[in-house]
């Protein structure tokens, strides 16, 4: 009984395990379903791709399509798989919208194509011009559309106005659909009014006042005058060089420790206007301590090194002569054949003392050479013009002093709005190569002009030149000018590097025809042709020689005028060779504030024609800034002409005045024949002249551009061919003149205006004075 009891408990145990085993299969096989059955990818997991079919495409190949999906026929189809293939589509921007799915064991993958536009256009804009607008869009006509491609390049454009100071600007894009899948984009810009800029304000500054800091920054406020300036508008870029701007001010001031605590821009509520803000901490001044050069270089001579420091001791700290001693003693070093001198300023303060100790250190730098130049953005220019004005060249030493020479050599061309010379890393250690990258400009110009001066009243002339002909550097220029008192036709061809090298060649024709009756009761004509043929002598030295065929012919002489003028009436020929010596030492070429200049001239007509004589004239300049604000001009120019074998014609002696001494009228000076009823001007063999101006600032806001100076002229002139018996009217004093008076040049929106006051002190009874001058002119 007892085993049949165990037995039976035993099989019950049995049953139950069986049955709860039977309902874990079954629960699990119910689940297995039912992830089946929800999940569908999974169950086609497994489906075999036959075929990858591509539907709504127009213009692109359904064979493109499928090389960008990951699934190929013959492989089973994966989401992932699918996932990644639509990424890699969208991310080709050639489709608004891509789908893709199973038909069956076919891939159908459906595309919509974004279009194509056919025109860009802009509506709306007056203040930048469309071409300006056209750079800054990527979107161009037969480029594919896309949304964020449109919003890039309306951030572009607005970020533009704003440069331009115009906060408020909208542009709305808009698109008009068009058959073929193509588009019209449209952008609407409302470009609103200018931000002007309304007060500048400095906080800290204690040595110099806000109106003096406001004239060292570029930035201004705004002002009715300033309608033709773009510097009341706020910008960015141009903050960030204002504070550069006080940072050096300061710094050649003596403030060493000047910073620029902050700058900021706070647009009023309205936003029409700026209020700008800038914070500054002066510190103190110093003075310059021990100035000393050291160097361990053989063949730099120590007492040469030390004449060319600019900083001297007890002086106020100046950041500027430091930076011009560098230049020099780097130039210095490289004449003497270390190219790769480096000259670096050791700087010691001593703070309790305000005192800087100066050591200029030279050493052997590193030796680098040019691997290669890079030229950009000269789509006109062939980069032939711009490789001949750098001073280094491919496989050269490279020169610091060199590479700021050819990028003012690059500038001087005026071809380029924009001129950048950087250098870069090379392919290795000892090499680096340099970058031009410049910014085209116009160099044609066609202009009508028109004017009023003093001497020649009414003028008016057409010019046409180019400046760049053909992107080769060549020169041309033909022009007309008409007033009452002269007519001018003239043509100038020139080629700055005449069978590329450095020369110049050059033709010229012209025909003249001047009324001289108010000075010598004649007139006269002159037509001719000449040649010009230059090259330098050494970097800051030219020699230009000249040719010149010329017929001169004196007519419409007045029956009461001087015998002197009488006798010169009818034609003749000149055939004359010459040459100009200049040397050029200023700073600057177009605005010098230093330097100086001197121009050596001489002519020798005999070669053929009808006149001997031979002419020679000097010219010499010198500038010297006694500050900041006032600059000093001495001026010598003097001349002489000698007949050879015969008495020098009348054309060709000098009639001096108007600009030349002011005070006087043209040929108002020299020998004159008083008997003649006009007085007539004969002429001179000599002269000599001076000048001394002192230009200064005239408490107008410098954006007006009026610029005034003092001056004083003086000098002689005289001697004279005539034989008293023949001509005894003539009179001839090689006597001093003189005069003193005020200059206003302004730079007007409608042309150069120039006023001239002045007051004679020396001069002789027959002379013919002109207290007052007035030229101007414009160019529309």
């Amino acid at each position: 009984m007892g085993q049949l009891a165990n037995w039976l408990t035993f099989t019950a145990r049995v049953a139950v395990v069986s049955r709860t085993c039977a309902l874990v299969l079954a629960l699990a096989f119910v689940g297995m379903a039912t992830t089946s059955v929800s999940n569908p990818a999974l169950a086609q997991e497994q489906t075999v791709v036959t075929e990858v079919v591509v539907r709504g495409n127009q213009r692109i190949e359904a064979e493109t399509v499928r090389s960008y999906t990951m699934i190929k026929p013959g492989m089973g189809y994966s989401p992932e798989l699918a996932d990644q293939s639509l990424k890699q589509l969208f991310a080709t921007g050639l489709f608004a919208d891509i789908t893709m799915r199973l038909e069956g064991t076919a891939l159908v993958v459906s595309v919509v194509e974004n279009p194509i536009i056919n025109r860009v256009a802009f509506e709306g804009n007056s203040a930048i011009k469309e071409e300006d607008l056209q750079k800054e869009v990527q979107l161009q006509p037969r480029v594919i559309y896309t949304r964020a491609k449109v919003q890039s390049d309306v951030t572009r454009m607005i970020e533009l106005y704003r440069r331009g100071g115009r906060f408020s600007a909208t542009i709305e894009p808009k698109v008009i659909q068009l058959p073929q899948n193509r588009v019209d984009l449209v952008y609407e810009i409302s470009e609103g009014p200018k931000t002007k800029i309304a007060s500048i304000n400095f906080i800290g500054n204690k040595e110099f006042s806000d109106g003096k800091l406001r004239e060292v920054i570029s930035t201004s406020e705004s002002a009715w005058w300033k309608f033709l300036s773009s510097s009341d508008s706020y910008d960015p870029d141009r903050l960030t060089y204002d504070r550069e701007l006080l940072r050096r001010y300061y710094l050649q001031r003596g403030y060493a420790d000047f910073r620029v605590v902050s700058a900021v821009a706070d647009l009023s509520r309205d936003d029409s206007a700026f209020h700008i803000t800038f914070t500054v901490d002066e510190g103190e001044v110093y003075q310059f301590g021990e100035i000393k050069v050291v160097t361990e270089l053989a063949k730099l001579n120590q007492e040469e090194l030390e004449a060319l420091l600019l900083p001297k001791s007890g002086e106020t700290h100046d950041a500027g002569l430091i930076d011009k001693t560098i230049d020099e003693l780097t130039y210095a070093a490289g004449t003497q054949g270390y190219a790769f001198a480096e000259v670096r300023p050791r700087i010691k303060r001593r703070k309790d003392e305000r005192v800087i100790d100066l050591t200029f250190q030279i050493t052997e730098g590193p030796r680098v050479y040019v691997e290669r130049i890079n030229i950009t953005g000269n789509s006109r220019t062939l980069d032939k013009v711009i490789r001949r004005q750098m001073r280094m060249s491919e496989g050269d030493a490279f020169n610091k002093v060199l590479l700021d020479k050819s990028e003012k050599n690059i500038r001087a061309l005026q071809y380029f709005s924009k001129v950048e010379v950087t250098q870069n890393p090379g392919s290795a250690p000892d090499k680096t190569v340099l970058g031009v990258d410049v910014q085209e400009q116009s160099t044609g110009s066609l202009s009508l002009s028109a004017g009023f001066s003093t001497l020649d009243n009414a003028v008016a002339g057409i010019q046409l030149s180019e400046r760049n002909f053909l992107g080769r550097g060549l020169q041309l220029s033909t022009a007309l000018s008409i007033s009452k008192r002269r007519q001018l036709i003239e043509f100038h061809y020139t080629d700055p590097y005449f069978l590329d090298r450095d020369l110049v060649g050059g033709i010229d024709l012209f025909g003249s025809e001047t009324d001289y009756q108010n000075e010598s009761s004649f007139n006269s004509r002159s037509q001719g042709f000449g040649f010009r043929f230059g090259f330098p002598l050494s970097e800051k030295s030219r020699l230009l020689t000249r040719y010149q065929f010329r017929f001169d012919e004196i007519f419409d002489v007045d029956p009461a005028a001087s015998l002197a003028v009488k006798a010169a009436e009818g034609q003749e020929y000149r055939s004359i060779i010459g040459y100009d010596y200049y040397y050029d030492n200023r700073n600057d070429p177009v605005e010098p504030t230093g330097g100086w200049d001197f121009l050596f001239t001489q002519n020798f007509a005999g070669l053929g024609g009808t006149v001997r004589f031979i002419s020679n004239e000097v010219l010499a300049r010198y500038y010297f800034p006694l500050s900041d604000d006032f600059l000093t001009s001495w001026r010598l120019d003097g001349g002489y002409v000698q007949g050879l074998g015969d008495d020098v014609p009348l054309n060709d002696h000098f009639f001096k005045g108007g600009n030349t001494i002011r005070g006087f009228a043209r040929g108002g000076v020299g020998p004159r024949d008083i008997t003649s009823p006009n007085k007539d001007a004969v002429g001179a063999l000599a002269y000599v002249f001076g000048t001394a101006e002192l230009s200064f600032p005239n408490g107008l806001p410098e954006a007006l551009g009026i610029k005034t100076s003092v001056f004083a002229d003086g000098g002689y002139i005289g001697l004279t061919d005539y034989d008293q018996a023949l001509y005894p009217g003539i009179v001839d004093d090689f006597a001093p003149r003189a005069s003193v008076g005020v200059s206003l040049y302004w730079q007007s929106p409608f042309g150069p205006i120039r006023l001239d006051f002045a007051q004679v002190l020396l001069d002789e009874p027959y002379d013919e004075k002109e207290a007052f001058r007035f030229s101007a002119g414009t160019s529309f």
